[in-house]
């Protein structure tokens, strides 16, 4: 089970207007314990961006990422902490 512990979301901006929907660039700090494979000493956030159209939001793509150095992390999510962080996102989404 995957902890939030803050995030930010941003508009993600379509210049060319060729993109339907939406898009939102979340970046979500987690806790991580220390046993987990994700764990890292200087923290894991997450940088997931989503797709809001007609209702419906969907979980486009997400990196993983060292916090205090924004190095890319070479792991992925299970698919139910993919499911948490997609309904995190559906939830966090800016009115």
């Amino acid at each position: 089970m995957l902890t939030f512990t803050s995030y930010t979301v941003e508009d993600v901006k379509d210049p060319f207007g060729i993109l339907s929907g939406k898009r939102y660039e979340f970046m979500i700090n987690l806790d991580i314990p220390e046993e987990d494979e994700l764990y890292e000493e200087n923290g894991v956030s997450v940088r997931a961006v989503v797709k809001a159209e007609a209702g419906e939001a969907v979980l486009v793509t997400y990196d993983l990422l060292e916090t205090t150095t924004g190095r890319l992390l070479e792991f992925d999510l299970e698919d139910e902490e993919e499911a948490e962080l997609a309904q995190f996102c559906k939830e966090h989404l800016p009115e």
